[in-house]
């Protein structure tokens, strides 16, 4: 974590917001940032309904204004969500996750990182094009 936070103090930012171009060497900073300008707010409180761009918002919100407390026990992960960055759908399955992108954002950037990393055997084209056989099949054959 000191390592991931001293990167924010150099000069070079490698990932440039496309809105603003405020410049972030960590894509998860990136994202989070994006959300001020896309207005995705993923972590919806089920008392009240009130939505958070950040996981650690709608904790301090549980905290403060409903006097609800986080258990966690140290160093345990909470249970990862998956966000649509294009339309701020979320699920907690992954499965899902790719479903919704594959059949509502078939060009989105998530989908090429999704291919990359689960399909390392595929040859990388100059452009990185997805081939549309895989995008399109029943979808039985993802679940």
């Amino acid at each position: 974590m000191l390592t991931r936070h001293l990167k924010c103090h150099s000069v070079v930012k490698r990932h440039p917001c496309r809105f603003c171009g405020k410049g972030f060497n960590d894509t998860f900073d990136l994202k989070r940032h994006m959300r001020t300008h896309t207005g995705i707010r993923p972590y919806r409180c089920e008392l009240c309904e009130k939505a958070f761009t950040q996981r650690c918002s709608l904790e301090s919100h549980l905290r403060k204004i409903h006097g609800v407390r986080q258990q966690y026990a140290y160093r345990q992960r909470r249970s990862k969500i998956f966000v649509c960055e294009d339309c701020g759908f979320t699920t907690g399955r992954p499965d899902e996750y790719f479903v919704h992108v594959r059949e509502h954002h078939p060009g989105s950037a998530a989908l090429r990182r999704y291919f990359r990393k689960h399909i390392p055997d595929r040859p990388a084209t100059a452009a990185d094009h997805i081939n549309p056989f895989l995008l399109y099949q029943p979808a039985s054959f993802y679940i």
